[in-house]
């Protein structure tokens, strides 16, 4: 009788957890298109910038691994959602992950960053889960007690430009989740534990959903940079195409790279100049999934290794 009773509060427990946390409704603009579909709609016509999302990690006491890999897979899918980006997991070849980076005090991503433009990435999105904490107040006497919890996951996020081998972006986000809940007094650790967990991730995915309209913000205005991989006779073989956004017909220019600028007295680097533009070339057709083909519009001397950009 009392394991049937305890059951049956278990099942409301995960049923008011499931509903507390559920997402919030899809906002829609005056039209009723969701919003989700209108960030989507934004970078219509406009070639996707390639990016590399590194692993976060966290610093938390609470939460382990776990908190940074949902705070991780939610952000890659919401920037995926928008469909304004193309995510490279060469990129995370390239840098590792975000304690790496982290570790060597960013020197890494200015290092690395000529062999991350060379294989087409625009921007690096790194960071950290740092703080968590899950407060409680719970009735002081019966068998079932109810239980407010208030949960809160400080995640720092920011970003790096490739092209201009910097740092352009830092943010801390807060995202914060609460539930009223009934718990029998001596409920088992496990169970306890599990709902805190499931807390703390749900708050986390608030926090980095905060960030995906910055990104989109900063994402406009940078500009996208390919390369020439290949050049076979007069053909002009690119590491961008269908799935990038570039269509047949456009037309880019064609520039050398950029030369990189220190601080004379620091021997910091303040960044990288604008290459020269050589010339022009359309693009012609498509080969594979995000390569394309082109031939020389104007100009000349292009050779293997330019970069190109949207007249």
């Amino acid at each position: 009788m009392f394991n049937c009773f305890r059951l049956s509060c278990i099942s409301i427990l995960i049923t008011a957890l499931l509903l507390s946390c559920s997402e919030a409704p899809i906002k829609r603009n005056s039209s009723g298109v969701p919003e989700s579909e209108q960030q989507g709609r934004v970078f219509a016509g406009h070639v996707k910038k390639k990016i590399a999302l590194l692993p976060l990690f966290n610093e938390a006491p609470v939460g382990g691994e776990d908190l940074a890999l949902i705070a991780t897979e939610e952000l890659r899918m919401e920037l995926s959602r928008t469909g304004g980006f193309v995510l490279d997991n060469v990129g995370n070849q390239i840098f590792g992950s975000s304690k790496e980076v982290y570790s060597g005090g960013g020197v890494k991503l200015a290092q690395l960053s000529r062999k991350a433009k060379i294989v087409g990435l625009n921007f690096v999105v790194f960071g950290r889960v740092l703080d968590a904490r899950v407060r409680e107040k719970s009735d002081e006497i019966g068998l079932i007690r109810k239980t407010t919890s208030a949960c809160e996951a400080k995640i720092e996020l920011r970003i790096f430009d490739v092209n201009a081998s910097k740092e352009i972006y830092t943010e801390v986000l807060d995202g914060y989740a609460d539930d009223n809940t009934y718990r029998f007094f001596n409920a088992e650790k496990e169970e306890y534990l599990s709902y805190r967990q499931e807390l703390l991730r749900y708050a986390a995915r608030v926090a980095v959903r905060k960030t995906v309209p910055e990104i989109i913000a900063i994402s406009k205005k940078m500009e996208w940079t390919g390369r020439v991989a290949r050049i076979v006779g007069n053909k002009i073989y690119l590491n961008a195409g269908r799935d990038s956004g570039l269509n047949v017909g456009d037309i880019l220019r064609v520039i050398t790279e950029g030369v990189e600028v220190f601080d004379p007295e620091t021997g910091a680097l303040i960044g990288v100049s604008k290459g020269d533009v050589k010339g022009t070339i359309e693009v012609i057709d498509y080969l594979g999934t995000d390569g394309s083909i082109a031939i020389l519009h104007s100009g000349g001397s292009v050779v293997e290794g330019d970069f190109v950009q949207l007249y």
